[in-house]
């Protein structure tokens, strides 16, 4: 590149000034063809010019002699004070009254003469007897207009080239002092251009290029490197994939997507954050910051993004199943020692105390699986009712099923139920743990719009209303936006980003997200009423 740029300079310079000298040599011949030809003209109008002219040659009058003589001395100073190098004024037989060489005077005119004498103008470059010259030759006329001789003026072609000569050092000064700038311009070029590729060749940088872009398309992690401005430079096609795509026009938008406000806050945060968990409009994403510095100067910030959302849907699975078994491990346990007392009781011949004793339990459990059952068609949903009871019960907490619940099966994705009311029976039991007695927890879900309400029909259904009350202290209404937040927790009553609370309402805030529907608190209106109400409205077929 520095030899191509100096090959690229040096002709240009060399051009230019070829240009330049071709162009003085032109204005040269030009500017004396103008005075020659105003100098022939200023003689040829000179009165003892055509007066002399005027007098026939014959004549051998002394005076005349005399006049011809100043003639030539008047001719001579013309051509010293305006530095043409001769001036020759010839009668109608192109015969010399004056020249520079006087041993030329009276001889013959050598050039071009007959145009003048007839009346015209003759400028040419013409070699006479002084060498090449640039002349102009004009006619005399005398009073009555005739025209009795002529005058002839020029340069020779020498001086104007010493002329170009005088000239040539400051033009070749002005080019070499180009030539020099442009090659310093070219080596500091030169050197900027390799500081700032880090000595890197063209061959290096391409396949430094191939390498990288390779990599980043076969990353299994989402990778997003922003500048330290915050806007994004770099996206993989797996951040393309877990990311929205950017609005046209906005900052992020040259990259094509857009960070959702979660991540957005961590990536412009002041500290490093590995494996925080974040959930977006429509995932569950391990989100991963960390500065990029090079030599100690920070470049950027790099983020990469693991998409969590079927292994928590998984692991949420897990956790209801692990919940279930120990459950039913720990009613294995209750009912192995009621069975000690049914027996004990039997063996004792109170047999009517034994039967009393075995049933109400049985009743109890037996009505609240019958009542699920009937009401909540979706098995995923009715099964989680009875496992959540069960769970509720180990901790001390009574869940009740309200009877006026209603859940069709078909009318949303059963994970995305499982997801809202299981996490909202989760806040809803810690919430009444943290109360005082009576500790209890309602649910009720119900349909709007026509339908089967209570069987497997959902024709007509609108939305699905899920409605969750605790004996606790309850949510209050202002900050149940930053509830819904990734970090929020009704046990601390605070955000509290990276720790291991506020998954859930989160996770409830996506789904309602993705199905466009809502969120609400009510306040208690009576002490019966709990701590207050959290119902969610999804809309039916708008997902």
């Amino acid at each position: 590149m520095l030899v191509l740029q100096l090959l690229v300079v040096s002709v240009v310079t060399v051009g230019c000034v070829a240009a330049l000298v071709w162009q003085l040599r032109a204005d040269g011949h030009r500017d004396a063809a103008q005075l020659v030809t105003a100098v022939a003209e200023t003689v040829a109008t000179d009165p003892d010019v055509r007066t002399g002219l005027a007098v026939p040659g014959g004549t051998t009058d002394p005076a005349l002699a005399d006049e011809r003589a100043a003639v030539r001395a008047h001719v001579e100073d013309v051509r010293r004070r305006t530095g043409t190098d001769f001036i020759t004024v010839m009668d109608t037989g192109t015969v010399r009254w004056t020249h520079p060489d006087p041993d030329r005077v009276g001889g013959r005119f050598v050039g071009n003469a007959a145009a003048a004498l007839a009346g015209g103008r003759v400028v040419e470059t013409y070699t006479g007897t002084l060498g090449p010259s640039v002349r102009a030759v004009v006619p005399v006329r005398a009073a009555d207009g005739r025209v009795v001789g002529a005058v002839a003026a020029g340069v020779t072609t020498r001086a104007l080239a010493q002329d170009l000569l005088g000239r040539l050092p400051l033009v070749l000064g002005a080019a070499a002092v180009a030539l020099a700038v442009s090659v310093a311009g070219s080596l500091a070029l030169s050197r900027w251009v390799r500081r700032r590729t880090h000595g890197l060749e063209p061959a290096d940088l391409t396949r430094l290029w191939e390498v990288t872009d390779a990599v980043l398309h076969s990353l299994r992690e989402g990778l997003v490197v922003l500048d330290p401005e915050g806007r994004v430079q770099v996206v993989n096609d797996e951040a393309r994939r877990l990311l929205p795509p950017g609005p046209e026009g906005a900052a992020d938008g040259e990259a094509g997507v857009e960070l959702p406000p979660a991540v957005r806050r961590l990536a412009e945060g002041a500290e490093d954050v590995v494996d925080d968990v974040q959930v977006t409009d429509d995932r569950v994403l391990v989100v991963s910051r960390l500065d990029a510095r090079w030599e100690g100067r920070r470049v950027g910030t790099v983020v990469t993004l693991r998409d969590h959302t079927e292994l928590q849907a998984l692991t949420r699975d897990l956790d209801a199943v692990r919940g279930l078994a120990d459950a039913l491990r720990s009613q294995a346990h209750e009912a192995a020692n009621r069975l000690h007392v049914v027996v004990t009781l039997v063996e004792q011949g109170r047999t009517e105390q034994a039967v009393r004793f075995a049933t109400a339990e049985l009743a109890a459990a037996q009505e609240l699986t019958d009542l699920v059952v009937a009401d909540v068609a979706d098995p995923a949903v009715a099964a989680l009712l009875v496992g959540k009871s069960a769970q509720a019960a180990e901790r001390g907490v009574e869940l009740e099923v309200e009877p006026d619940t209603a859940l069709p099966a078909g009318l949303l994705p059963a994970r995305d139920l499982v997801t809202v009311v299981g996490n909202l029976l989760d806040n809803a039991v810690e919430a009444a743990m943290a109360g005082t007695e009576p500790r209890w927890v309602r649910v009720r879900t119900t349909c709007e719009g026509g339908g089967d309400e209570g069987g497997g029909g959902g024709g007509g259904v609108r939305a699905v209303e899920v409605r969750v009350t605790d004996s606790g202290a309850g949510l209050p209404a202002d900050l149940l936006e930053r509830a819904m937040r990734r970090g929020w927790s009704r046990k601390e009553q605070r955000l509290s980003p990276g720790g291991s609370h506020g998954l859930g309402l989160a996770l409830v805030g996506q789904v309602v997200r993705r199905h466009g529907g809502s969120v609400a608190v009510e306040e208690p209106v009576t002490l019966d009423d709990g701590g207050g109400t959290l119902v969610v409205r999804l809309p039916v077929g708008r997902r």
